[in-house]
This record gives structure tokens, sequence and C-alpha cells, in this order.
């Protein structure tokens, strides 16, 4: 890694996504992780939100206890599937009160799954700028909203989901995160389609460092994100050898990362599926060391 420099203008930023757990034995592992990459001084850390409000105590749980227990910014998410005005508002309000400044404004997956048909809730926010609209409406909030460099798999094309993404923009939108993917020329012909639309927020890369590769490999192909046929060869043969996956999956994220940096990305939103292994020692190649917190005189 030694030939990639680092960025001089402030150096990198990370923002880390974790899920809400399910159980006491997850609840432990996702705790395990978020004191492991707290000292890495992320900007923030996301939390996500089950479609239709499913997972919507675990989330509020997750947040309010990293308010009062990390130096961590939670980001909360939100969604409009499935649910009221009134109730999606009545969320916003449990977040300001837990001390929640930042949200993830999502439409959100229909209840079905990806690929069926979304059908806004009748009295419910429409799509997901009807939603940061909403969210701005109740107070102060920092809205991330999300983006896909190869677009929505429900999207009749790329113009139309730059267009949903300047609506969102439009309507308060400060960030977009995007979709994980594993061509970087993807993520950046888009960032260029993007400015070329007037839309001038951070489009921060979305990183997923790959756990099980078969997994991620389905994932993605529900999600419409290409895997290129290299990035198979690197894990084939490796289903029942876990540690070298490890060494390989960590090495081939460094590479996309350090790609991206050679071309002045500099802010990297990693998901982290609630381990920390892969993603601390990512971070660690990009020059990010624990914060040393200074003794007392």
């Amino acid at each position: 890694m030694a030939g990639h420099a680092l960025p001089s203008h402030g150096g990198i930023r990370v923002s880390f996504e974790f899920f809400p757990p399910k159980n006491s034995e997850m609840e432990a592992a996702l705790w395990e992780a978020i004191e492991r990459l707290a000292p890495l001084d992320p900007l923030f850390a996301s939390v996500t939100y089950g479609a239709g409000g499913t997972t919507r105590e675990r989330t509020h749980g997750t947040v309010a206890r990293m308010v009062q227990e990390t130096d961590i910014h939670p980001a909360a998410h939100l969604t409009c599937v499935g649910a009221t005005r009134e109730a999606i508002d009545e969320v916003i309000r449990g977040y300001a009160e837990a001390g929640v400044r930042h949200i993830v404004a999502l439409r959100g997956d229909p209840p079905a799954g990806v690929g069926a048909r979304y059908e806004p809730h009748p009295g419910g926010y429409a799509n997901s700028a009807d939603l940061v609209a909403g969210i701005k409406a109740q107070g102060d909030f920092e809205v991330s909203v999300s983006a896909y460099p190869e677009k929505h798999p429900e999207s009749p094309s790329l113009a139309f989901d730059i267009d949903i993404l300047k609506a969102k923009v439009d309507a308060g939108a400060t960030r977009a995160i995007t979709q994980f993917f594993f061509d970087n020329e993807h993520y950046l012909r888009f960032v260029d389609r993007v400015r070329e639309a007037g839309i001038d927020i951070p489009i921060v890369p979305g990183i997923v460092p790959v756990q099980n590769f078969n997994q991620v490999r389905n994932f993605a192909e529900r999600c419409g994100t290409d895997v290129p046929r290299r990035l198979a060869d690197r894990f084939e043969g490796l289903d029942n050898d876990v540690a070298t996956r490890k060494l390989v999956a960590a090495a081939v994220a460094a590479e996309q990362v350090f790609d991206l940096v050679d071309r002045g990305v500099s802010d990297f939103h990693f998901y982290t599926m609630n381990k920390a292994d892969l993603v601390y020692a990512i971070c660690h190649l990009l020059g990010l060391r624990p914060k040393v917190e200074k003794a007392a005189a």
C-alpha cells in the first residue's frame, strides 16, 4: 500500500453501518463491534430500520444507547413503507428525544421484498423525497439519503434515479450514501453524471467487505450490483477456508478503497454486517488510528 498517497486535505473520513440485534447473542456481537470501531472516530454510525418499521424499537434502542454510552454520532435509518405520516413523525420525535440529530431517509423495500411492486401507504409519505421534507419539517436534522451507481433495480433508467436524487436534495438532504459496488468505474461515472445534473452534495461510496462471498453475490444479484469475474476468482476455492477468506477479503476491499483514494475520494461508508475485524483492518491501512485520550495533567 506504500504507493498510495493519502489525501492531505483533512484526511480520510469514515462512517459505519450496523443493524439492530435480534437477540442477546447478536446484541453482544454488535456492541463488541461498536466498541472496537468507535475509537477510530467515525463521522457517524448508522443503524438500519426494517421494512414497515419491523425493527423500530430495536433501532431506537441501539441509537439511544450509542448516544448514552459512546462518542459516536448515531444516524438512525427511517423508511416510509407501510406506515402513516403520524406514525413516522412519532418515530422522528422519538429519535430527537433520544438525542439523535441525523436520520438516513429511505423509501424502503416493499414488504414482499426486493422486486415486488412498491405501493405508498395511503396515509403515509409518498416517497423518499417526501420523507426528507417531513423530517426537515420536524426539526433541525441532518438527513442522508441513498444513491445507486448502477441504478435502483426498480428504476427505468439511471437518469430517472438522478432525478429522484435531485428531488431528495431539493427537499433538504445533505449527503448521499451509495449502494455497495465492486467496480469503481460505476461509482465514478455516476458521480460525474450527478455533478452534471447540478447536484453538489457529497456522494459517499458504500463499501462492503466480503465476509461471505456467496451471500454477497446473491444479495448483489437482487440489488442489481455487478459482481466482476475477477472478484469471484479471488474467492474461488475458499468456501471452507475462513482464515484465508478473511485475508483475501481485506486485501480486495483495501484495493478497492485505495483505488478510490487515488482518484480523489476521501469519505467512505462501510457496511459492517455487525463485524469489526475486516473494517478495522481496512481503516488501519487507510491510516486511521484509535483516538488516544490525553492523560489529565
